[in-house]
């Protein structure tokens, strides 16, 4: 039997589906929980990084022509040792990353927060190749969340935001040692919470752009510009440049704009990405943050102008750079021909390997006393939710397994706030269908009144849309409902946390599940 994680990069490619254009494209461009972008351009090929926070591995890595169709290449943290994230939970782990290149070498810099050993703050890894394999951290001494890097000057700057303002250093990469007394250069325009620093040379200007109002529905992006890196920094009289609190704004399904970061494409266009969300019904949203894409242009006085006018659409009628073709984001893993997950399935926390196996049945799962409801280390691999509306079906059997053991799939936002359809062995000898809800210390079950013997094949169904989940079953050649559940309880605004649904496979309990085949259907 073989194990488990490097990756079929065919099959964890994401995009708008559709021939080359010339001008225009849709956003989010890369849709889904993928937050807090940062972007770098190596000639005439971009990289994106985004926060993964509980998740493992940590920090997806994107490759794109045309800032517009990315395709996953890797994960940044794909070692234990990198990224050790017991007991993290949604608020917890991996936040914003930074992706720069200097001098033929790749640098991601972010934050682990969480508790004890996992909590040790920023830290950097590098790469020859941001495929990987990346380097084992180099720790940082200055505090804050949302790390990033200039290299200018010969010189290597710092910035992060401990305090609440923006504080900046010098260090030497090679070591993480600090060389300069860290210095607070900005507070932002009056906002809560100045985040997400990134400071760029220009024309003989220090840019430091920054995030401010949380990452809410009021956020957005300012910045500020200075002759001396260190300051004093001037911010810009037409503050904020991306913000979509504003009365023209206001019917926009995109919103919660910030985080952004810039670049400067190979044709001297600037770009900018940044991330935001899309709500649905009552202003609640079920995808996370994702990552959005606007044109930058600068005006007559030095200033970034962000698409115009302030603002982004989901259709962005621009000019860009020459386009590739898109792929479709509908993902079809048959289990029984593969060796190894693609990149962009995902654990929770580190997994414990042994519970993870490929063989010519199928996908093993080995089944865990932890829970989706704990901190742990369950036996669950997921994807994200991209789509508001979607269909995921899991084919797969139940065997050898002892009364209490469950295997099915899960629509899961946190460790108290999912959705699971399965199978549960009872003590009868038989297998039945149930859908459960875990919210808060609110749960409940229904089953089928159909049992079946252990070991027979049952297809489980997930129908997701902007208001409900439908859950359903086919044994044999007959379908069956569990019932449908609202979408709101598992929305950020309801369960909380930084993070969005992912939809996977768990196994609990003294028993394996055999997973023939998965399938997620944009719709």
């Amino acid at each position: 039997m073989k194990h488990f994680l490097a990756a079929l990069s065919f099959l964890a490619m994401t995009g708008i589906a559709g021939e080359a254009s010339v001008t225009g494209y849709v956003n989010p461009v890369i849709p889904g929980f993928y937050p807090d972008p940062s972007v770098c351009r190596v000639g005439d090929d971009y990289y994106l990084v985004n926060s993964s926070f509980q998740f493992f591995p940590g920090v997806p890595v994107f490759h794109s022509k045309d800032l517009i169709h990315w395709t996953q290449i890797g994960n940044v943290l794909d070692r234990e040792s990198q990224l050790p994230l017991k007991g993290a939970s949604a608020w917890l782990g991996i936040y914003a990353p930074t992706i720069r290149y200097n001098d033929g070498t790749y640098y991601m810099i972010t934050t682990n927060v969480g508790n004890g050993d996992n909590g040790r703050g920023n830290f950097l890894v590098t790469s020859t190749d941001p495929a990987g394999p990346w380097s084992e951290p180099v720790w940082l001494d200055q505090g804050g969340i949302d790390p990033s890097l200039l290299f200018a000057d010969g010189k290597t700057y710092f910035v992060s935001n401990p305090d609440g303002a923006i504080w900046l250093c010098e260090i030497d990469p090679a070591t993480g040692r600090q060389l300069t007394e860290s210095r607070r250069i900005w507070g932002g325009t009056g906002g809560r919470h100045p985040e997400a620093p990134h400071i760029y040379k220009k024309d003989g200007w220090y840019y430091l752009m920054i995030a401010e109002g949380g990452t809410e529905m009021g956020h957005m992006v300012t910045i500020a510009r200075s002759r001396d890196i260190y300051g004093p920094y001037e911010a810009n009289p037409d503050n904020p440049i991306l913000y979509h609190q504003r009365q023209i704004a206001q019917d926009n399904p995109i919103q919660g704009t910030g985080h952004a970061d810039l670049v400067e494409a190979h044709d001297g266009s600037w770009w900018m990405v940044c991330l935001a969300f899309r709500p649905q019904t009552n202003n609640m949203h079920l995808t996370g943050r994702e990552t959005y894409l606007a044109p930058v242009t600068w005006n007559s006085d030095g200033w970034p102008v962000v698409n115009g006018n302030g603002t982004i659409a989901t259709e962005m009628n621009v000019a860009t750079l020459p386009q590739t073709a898109g792929t479709e984001r509908s993902i079809f893993c048959n289990f029984t021909e593969m060796d190894r997950f693609p990149y962009n399935w995902v654990f929770l926390r580190n997994p414990v390997t042994d519970n993870y196996a490929f063989t010519a049945d199928g996908l093993l799962l080995k089944g865990s006393a932890e829970t989706l409801n704990g901190l742990g280390s369950p036996t669950f691999v997921a994807v994200r939710q991209q789509d508001i509306d979607f269909s995921v079906t899991a084919e797969m059997e139940l065997v050898g397994s002892a009364e209490g053991a469950e295997g099915g799939v899960s629509v899961y936002m946190d460790a108290m706030s999912h959705y699971d359809i399965f199978l549960e062995q009872r003590a009868d000898g038989k297998q039945y269908p149930v859908l459960h809800y875990q919210l808060n210390s609110i749960s409940g079950s229904r089953s089928l009144p159909v049992g079946i013997a252990p070991g027979t094949a049952v297809k489980l169904r997930v129908k997701g849309t902007a208001e409900r989940y439908d859950f359903s079953c086919i044994i044999g050649d007959e379908a069956y409902s569990l019932g449908q559940l609202d979408t709101r309880y598992l929305s950020t605004e309801t369960a909380g946390g930084f993070t969005g649904i992912t939809i996977g496979l768990f196994a609990t309990g003294d028993g394996t599940a055999v997973v023939k085949s998965f399938t997620y259907q944009p719709e």
